[in-house]
């Protein structure tokens, strides 16, 4: 399942932090782990480079400071979902403006967004991280952290354009914990 957390008085425990993640198909997640090795092999920053077991492409729908497992039965009958990847864009860092967040985004359809929803209603009431909440979520998979904003044209180039997939499944990732759990895999 996960490792135990990797603490000592020089690494700070990781922050508490639990996330609902969406799961694509084998598919789509061959395709974005095929752009994470373009990425690397490029010489750009990659989550290619994360040799962690729980480093897996995915859509993070909740984050909040604690989660307990929900119960995914109102959402089941409705994965497989077919989605949309779009080509990548970058989100700035705020707190510096020469590297960004290399995201392949989905497209938010109806029918994402009413699945984002009811796993926000399942889980309740809670703090969850403003880019998170519905109406205010951007769905996407991550590609490439603290990457140079100067680099971005030649790392774009490495790219496919956007493509078809699904999401099959839900996981909850608990980061304190190291703990990485699939829910639903349809």
């Amino acid at each position: 399942m996960g490792l135990a957390p990797e603490t000592s008085p020089d690494r700070p425990a990781p922050p508490r932090v639990v996330t609902l993640e969406l799961l694509l198909d084998a598919a789509s997640e061959a395709s974005i782990r095929d752009d994470w090795e373009r990425l690397r092999a490029g010489g750009h920053s990659s989550l290619a480079a994360s040799t962690a077991a729980a480093n897996r492409p995915h859509i993070t729908a909740v984050v909040r400071a604690d989660l307990p497992v929900p119960d995914l039965t109102p959402i089941v009958s409705i994965l497989p979902l077919e989605i949309r990847l779009l080509a990548p864009i970058v989100f700035s860092h705020s707190d510096e403006a020469r590297r960004g967040v290399l995201v392949r985004p989905i497209r938010l359809t109806p029918e994402l967004d009413a699945l984002h929803r009811r796993l926000h209603a399942i889980c309740g009431p809670g703090g969850d991280l403003p880019h998170t909440a519905p109406g205010a979520w951007t769905p996407h998979v991550t590609l490439a952290r603290r990457l140079i904003l100067s680099q971005i044209p030649g790392a774009t180039a490495r790219l496919a354009p956007g493509y078809d997939g699904s999401i099959v499944g839900v996981r909850r990732w608990d980061a304190a914990r190291r703990e990485s759990r699939i829910l639903w895999n349809s």
